[in-house]
Parts: structure tokens; sequence; C-alpha cells
């Protein structure tokens, strides 16, 4: 909204209006606006779900120290919404295609954590909302992710193309001596495509097309679509649990997903400018410079509910929080064509959902075959069983935070190391 004020009044030379116009202001805004939201908003929700008494149902887990979180407030997950929202509807272009993606899926993903902890905490439910019906959500959330970014005309890259490739159509309009070529017979041009970003391969590029290559033209566009849809879907579903996993320890899922959201802010920086783009020879992604501002905005955010969530807890983000950030991460890293980044990048994520997988199927595989089921680890997900191993809360939370940096920094160096 401020954009598009200031915006208008530059058009009266007014002193300072054309600052609104750069992306490093508005990230900064955006940063310090989301600190001082998740600050100022935090204590006063704080305040209201004790008030309440919307304490977290803490489960017996048989953890040491476990009865001291019996009672804390939860759904504090609103905190770290309304610290990404408002930033973002105040800083950035709202008719970008990229952020209205970023909005809806913060708010969709939002709502299914708040219905979640409200079964939880004021239906005394301790399931929550059916396993099932969060999974719909999460489904029709990346069908509509999925199919805007296939069909909408809006959603391009930036490609270095054959000459030899190009339509009679697309040589008239595009050869000319001023623009610049990128090697022999080659024309740089803006034009849908299904590409996205692969590590550690010589030309960094992989395309969804080639997994349907072999169906008959014909049909293949369908095909394309669908199985495009349904990675999307997969991403999406399985890092917004991953994060919903991880959130058991005060502060982890919070500076777990801080630290993965400035990596996306980087990544989103160098794939939004041409400059960067073409000395790392990466993808190009005209428009998608507004998103650093969002993702400026989930930095500050996530900070700013960490002044609250670090250990002790004054407050957990509940499912309102995590499943909110998990998708935010997915779609945000989709649209910047680095979702095969993820398994690196969200590695953390990553091994609290594999560490439940392997559990429960060993579990099941071993009283099967044996009568009795039988763990692989003391406690399930990853970071319960580090706790029943006799490890502080704080230093494991602390050497997660570690890994993650350091799998945040591999990911950076993919794109050069080839």
């Amino acid at each position: 909204m401020l954009y598009y004020l200031f915006t208008y009044l530059d058009k009266f030379n007014i002193p300072g209006a054309g600052v609104f116009a750069y992306i490093s202001f508005r990230s900064a805004m955006a940063v310090i606006t989301s600190l001082i939201i998740s600050l100022l908003i935090g204590k006063k929700i704080i305040q209201y779900l004790q008030l309440k008494q919307v304490g977290e149902v803490v489960r017996d887990l048989g953890l040491e120290g476990q009865y001291q979180k019996k009672g804390t407030p939860s759904m504090g997950g609103i905190i770290i919404l309304a610290s990404i929202v408002i930033p973002v509807l105040l800083f950035a272009k709202l008719g970008n295609i990229y952020i209205i993606l970023m909005l809806l899926t913060t708010f969709w993903l939002g709502f299914i954590g708040f219905v979640d902890d409200y079964i939880k905490v004021f239906r005394k439910n301790k399931e929550g909302l059916a396993a099932r019906s969060k999974l719909i959500g999460q489904v029709i959330l990346g069908l509509i992710v999925g199919v805007t970014l296939y069909f909408s005309k809006d959603v391009i890259i930036m490609e270095k193309v054959p000459v030899e490739e190009l339509t009679a159509r697309e040589r008239i309009e595009l050869i000319d001596p001023v623009k610049p070529y990128y090697g022999e017979g080659q024309i740089s041009m803006e034009r849908k495509s299904l590409k996205t970003t692969i590590p550690f391969v010589k030309n960094n590029e992989f395309n969804y097309a080639w997994l349907v290559s072999f169906i008959p033209e014909k049909v293949r566009p369908f095909f394309t679509w669908v199985v495009f849809v349904v990675i999307v879907i997969f991403i999406l579903t399985a890092v917004s649990n991953g994060a919903n996993l991880t959130d058991g320890l005060d502060g982890l899922a919070t500076g777990t997903s801080a630290i993965i959201g400035t990596a996306l802010g980087i990544l989103a920086y160098v794939s939004s400018n041409t400059i960067y783009a073409n000395y790392l020879n990466i993808m190009y992604i005209p428009h998608c410079e507004e998103l650093v501002i969002y993702a400026s905005a989930f930095i500050g955010a996530t900070i700013g509910f960490l002044w609250y969530n670090s250990y002790p807890a004054q407050v957990f983000m509940g499912d309102t929080g995590s499943l909110a950030l998990g998708g935010i991460i997915a779609v945000f890293a989709i649209i910047i064509r680095k979702e095969l980044l993820i398994p690196i990048l969200c590695g953390i994520f990553l091994v609290e959902n594999l560490s439940v997988v392997i559990q429960v199927s060993h579990f099941k595989r071993t009283r099967k075959k044996y009568g009795e089921g039988r763990r692989i680890f003391l406690m399930a997900p990853l970071h319960h069983h580090y706790q029943k191993k006799g490890y502080p809360e704080p230093k494991i939370v602390t050497r997660f935070w570690i890994v993650g940096i350091i799998l945040a920094v591999i990911s950076i160096v993919t794109l050069k190391i080839r």
C-alpha cells in the first residue's frame, strides 16, 4: 500500500518518495516493521492467551522438564502470520502474481492450523483436526499453486534459446542487433517453461516436461501439467508436515525457519537480478524481486517470535504457525525454481520427517514379524531421541540450528558447484 502511495507522490517530485522504488529499501523496511510488530503485539497476544487460558495440551512423553511446558499459551503462530502479512501489504507490489500466491499460502495454511489448534485447546481434543482434513486442505492449496504457476502468463523465466528453435514470428520479433546474444547462435528471451534448478549438475537445470517425453505429443500437455501439479502438492505437503513435526522444542522450528528463510531470500534476490543471474549463470526469473520483501518480512517475523519462543518458551506457535511456515517455505522455493534444493536446505525438516516414518514402519514390521514392536530411535521425531539420551533442550536446539546454517550455506554454494 505504501509502495503505491509513494509511487504516486513521486510524480510530484516530493523528496524521498522515490526511495520506495528500490527493493533494498523496501526489504529493509519489511524486516524492521515485522520485528517491531512481533515484539509489540507479541506480549499483548500472550497476555490475552493466558487470560483466556489458551494453554498447550501437552502429551505425557516421559521427558524431563516436560511438566514445565503445561499451561504455556499456544496459537502463537498468530504473531508470526500478522508480522509477515502486514509488512508485505505495506511494502510489496500487491498485484505481483508471486506475492498473491505467497499471501494465499499464508492465510490458507494459517487457517488450517488455527482450526487444528482451536479444536485442541478449546475443545480439549488432543488429536485436533483430522489428519485427512489437513491433507485435503494442503492438497487443494497445492492444486491452486501448481495450476497457477503452470497456466499464468505472468509466470515466466528468461531462457537462452538456440536461434534454430525459434518460430518464424519469434525470429522477426526477437532477432535484433541491439539485443544481446549469449554464445554462438543463442538469444535471451522470456517464455513459459517448466525448467527448474537441480544441484550438482553441470547445466544446473531440469525440465519437468522430460518426465512425460515418452507420452504421445497430442496428450502430452495434459500429462505435463498433471505431473507438475502432483509434484507441487507433494513438496508442499511434505515440507509443511516436516515443519509441523520439527515444532517440538522451544525455538527449534522458529530458528530453523528463520535460517531457511534467509537462504531463500538470498536465492530470490540473485534470481531476480540480471547481473547476478548472468554472473552466476543461473536462471533469471523476472518479477520475482518482490519475493525478497516477503522473505524479509518472514525473517523478521520468525526472529521476533523467537524473542518469546526461545527457551524457556513464553508461547508456542502451534499448528497455526508451523503448518504455515512449512507451506510458505515450500511455495517460495517452488516459485524461484529451487524446490529440488529442499532436501538440502530443509534437511532438518527432512530428517525429522524420516525419523517418524522409519520409526513407525520399523515398529509395525517387527511387531508383525516378532510379535512385539521394536524401535530404532528412543523416541521420534529425532529431537525427542536426543532428549531421551539426556541432552539439555537448549543444546539440542542450538546444534540443530548450526546444522541448519551449514545446510543453508551448502544450498547457496550449489549455485556454483556443478
